[in-house]
């Protein structure tokens, strides 16, 4: 199947590359309920600063690499990989109605891989986001320049997140908590000033399952 282009998809092996390729050929796309999940390097101008590039790179496959696997097993799929932050989706057609609670999942799994609990600390810090609402997801660009991706304010609340998450914490809007039936689990709660957001943004702060 793979020899006339239908095999395993690079953001997710659970799906097939056609979806992908026809939506890239026809500009399809459309509006659907996903969650989002953001998490990116803390302080990583500071790690590169200290180390040789390729010291660097090779933290960045790393990570790459953990993420990727994590996501996977959680139900996800790889939007992209940006620098030092990773961008992953979580659909009700992969995930089904559990699409947040999964979601919510890797990113506990993903601190956890990277060694955020251990008592020598993690290998590399992160700090992440989870939210949950409407994105447009489809192709976007012209050309050799087109790909998959979501967009719209769902995707640049989860952004916010990820960037005002400290180490070792993610930070889950009150739409993913609820989505994921952990509204009423007793842990901080935080209201943030979102850059570009209009409103402050109430998110339950978690960490890993340690």
């Amino acid at each position: 199947m793979r020899m006339i282009g239908k095999g395993r998809s690079d953001k997710s092996p659970t799906m097939c590359m056609t979806c992908f390729t026809f939506l890239a050929a026809h500009h399809g796309g459309a509006e659907i309920e996903v969650t989002l999940l953001f998490a990116d390097i803390r302080g990583s101008t500071s790690i590169a600063e200290g180390i040789s590039a390729g010291a660097f790179s090779r933290i960045l496959d790393r990570f790459y690499d953990t993420a990727a696997k994590v996501v996977i097993a959680n139900e996800g799929s790889i939007d992209k990989f940006v620098g030092d932050e990773l961008v992953a989706l979580f659909f009700p057609m992969l995930a089904g109605d559990r699409h947040a609670a999964r979601a919510i999942d890797a990113a506990r799994a993903l601190l956890e891989a990277t060694g955020h609990g251990d008592a020598a600390g993690p290998w590399i810090p992160l700090g992440a986001g989870v939210h949950s609402g409407t994105a447009w997801v489809g192709a976007v660009g012209e050309g050799s320049h087109t790909q998959i991706t979501a967009v719209g304010d769902s995707v640049n609340t989860t952004a916010r997140l990820a960037s005002a998450a400290a180490a070792g914490e993610i930070l889950v809007t009150v739409a993913a908590a609820e989505a994921a039936h952990l509204a009423e689990v007793d842990v901080e709660r935080r209201r943030l000033a979102l850059k570009g957001k209009s409103e402050p943004t109430e998110v339950l702060v978690l960490y890993t399952e340690a």
